[in-house]
């Protein structure tokens, strides 16, 4: 019998979008199609998406279609008013994805502090305030996605990494939106100095934190002998922001360096970031190479891969070591 499990194989959230779903988006925004039908090409893709995934291996899938906040698709929001909540906004879709196939699909959440962060304020004055009450809103939509069963809740912070000094009231806002919630809560945080903001932001109370670590080679994995990290890992191991395809080779690697700091049931492998600038083909031939090294690594060492129950842990309360 396996006596351990882990390198669980999974990807950041955004795949490469088809270009017939990009030419129907635009032809949307300019009303040469209906909600209708962009809608049904939107679920077509999304199923393409679970059926590559399933084909390949990938045991926690993503629907593939987040579109990034912020984006050209959005424009920046503005509070006028105290933020509210009114209904779901994402759960329906999660259940068509999740409905498509017997493994996991995750939630996918943009945190409170990267909308406070990537907004206008005209209502609050303060930020602190402003973060919170979109804490306390998306702490709903996060508590309806566990409650329609999902078992992985990923709530983005990409706009921490542009002020680490702020991981505190990120921290804070964290607490709100996972109390209480019935899910492996993960948050990824985009490229930045992850030097600097180490071992603060074990402090974010999630289960899971996704951090890049292609594109700084595996650096920061130094620091985890000397201030242990308490929570699982999304371990980035290849890089979306090169058209270049990794070698099943450096992958493994990549995993095994994580292996000499880390238990494999502490581990989830995936992409740096979402793959939403790489094509389709791109896409792909990254995902493949990922499921492949961990596939390798897993024979290699007698790991298995039977899935985590997708229960809070440990580690979501365990912040950043005391100083002796």
């Amino acid at each position: 019998m396996t006596a351990v499990n882990g390198l669980w194989t999974t990807s950041v959230g955004s795949f490469g979008k088809p270009p017939e779903l990009l030419k129907a988006r635009a032809d949307h925004a300019a009303g040469r199609i209906s909600d209708q039908d962009l809608d049904a090409l939107e679920r077509a893709a999304t199923e393409r998406w679970i059926r590559f995934q399933e084909e390949i291996g990938v045991d926690i899938l993503v629907d593939g279609l987040v579109r990034s906040y912020g984006n050209r698709y959005y424009r920046k929001p503005i509070a006028v008013g105290g933020i509210r909540r009114t209904h779901p906004i994402t759960v329906d879709w999660w259940k068509y994805a999740q409905s498509l196939t017997s493994r996991p699909v995750k939630g996918m959440l943009t945190g409170p502090y990267t909308i406070a962060d990537w907004s206008f304020d005209e209502h609050y004055g303060s930020r602190r305030d402003f973060v919170l009450d979109l804490a306390r809103a998306i702490h709903e939509e996060a508590m309806d996605l566990a409650a329609a069963g999902a078992r992985f809740v990923q709530i983005d912070e990409p706009a921490a990494s542009a002020r680490m000094e702020e991981l505190p009231l990120v921290a804070e806002a964290m607490a709100i939106v996972t109390d209480g919630l019935e899910a492996h809560a993960i948050t990824h945080i985009c490229y930045g100095d992850f030097m600097r903001a180490y071992p603060t932001m074990l402090d974010i109370p999630v289960d899971q934190i996704d951090l890049e670590m292609t594109n700084s080679n595996f650096d920061l994995l130094e620091r985890f002998r000397d201030i242990p990290f308490t929570k699982a890992i999304g371990l980035g191991v290849v890089d979306v922001h090169s058209h270049r395809i990794e070698s099943v080779d450096e992958v493994v690697r990549g995993i095994k360096l994580a292996l000499e700091v880390l238990p494999p049931d502490q581990i989830f492998v995936d992409p740096d970031c979402g793959l939403k600038t790489r094509t389709v083909d791109e896409t792909e031939a990254k995902m493949r190479v990922v499921v492949q090294a961990v596939r390798q690594v897993r024979d290699e060492l007698g790991i298995g891969d039977e899935l985590p129950d997708g229960k809070p842990t440990e580690g979501r309360h365990r912040g950043a070591p005391v100083p002796a």
